[in-house]
């Protein structure tokens, strides 16, 4: 089993250090390492510290670093526009983004979304993704975090000014006839990908987007929730990529 991964906001600049506060206590209390174990260290930016216990305390680990490494952020990025879905299914999907390597999640407000995300809700809603996100990349040991939006929702007329600077724009639907295993694919900038909410994209939205240079895509036959649309879609945009 691959040594965890522990999230610092910096990395420790000489050759020992502490790991305390809620990530200490996570190393100590739960996943109770022992003298002699590795551990990694990461910034979410790139950075990484590989370390061994040194010891144990009440909440926190001393440690020796023992290498270092820092990896590049993925060019292309993959951006996803998720739709804002009732209960725990934007989270769910979240999740399952962040452990496939999306590098931006931003949360959509879609005409058919059934939950809104106003005012401190929304502030909430936006942080709780953002917790998820980061939770996740620590399971997938992942070097860099997911950015997940900065307000807590976009507009479509948002999206679509995100859609007309991307190297590649895909609108994911059901009634698209192209495929996303043929679509082009640039080899540097981003590369945004829409995922509607329950409801599925309005007409009129699909074809704002599709004016703003998107190309309106689907994966197969089979209709995929909207948890498990954007993570299929990650899939085939990975292998494509090459980064699988």
């Amino acid at each position: 089993m691959s040594a965890p991964l522990f999230l610092v906001d910096e990395l420790p600049a000489g050759d020992t250090g502490t790991l305390d506060g809620p990530e200490g206590h996570h190393a100590a209390t739960v996943q109770r390492l022992k003298v002699g174990e590795r551990l990694v260290l990461g910034d979410g930016a790139g950075g990484t510290a590989y370390a061994e216990v040194l010891a144990v305390g009440r909440g926190s680990v001393e440690f020796r670093v023992c290498d270092r490494l820092f990896v590049p952020a993925h060019d292309p990025r993959l951006v996803v526009v998720q739709g804002i879905a009732k209960g725990d299914r934007g989270e769910l999907a979240v999740q399952a983004m962040t452990e496939i390597g999306v590098d931006e999640i931003v949360p959509w407000a879609a005409s058919r979304s059934v939950a809104q995300w106003r005012g401190d809700r929304g502030l909430k809603a936006r942080d709780k993704w953002a917790a998820t996100a980061r939770e996740a990349a620590k399971q997938a040991r992942r070097a860099w975090l997911p950015a997940v939006g900065g307000q807590p929702d976009c507009s479509s007329r948002e999206v679509a000014a995100r859609l007309g600077s991307a190297a590649a724009a895909f609108v994911l639907h059901e009634e698209a006839a192209d495929r996303l295993t043929t679509a082009e694919l640039r080899p540097s900038g981003e590369i945004v990908l829409v995922v509607g909410p329950e409801g599925g994209i309005s007409d009129a939205e699909r074809d704002a987007f599709t004016a703003a240079g998107a190309q309106a895509v689907r994966l197969g036959n089979e209709v995929l929730r909207t948890s498990t649309a954007g993570v299929a879609a990650l899939s085939v945009l990975s292998a494509k990529l090459g980064r699988w």
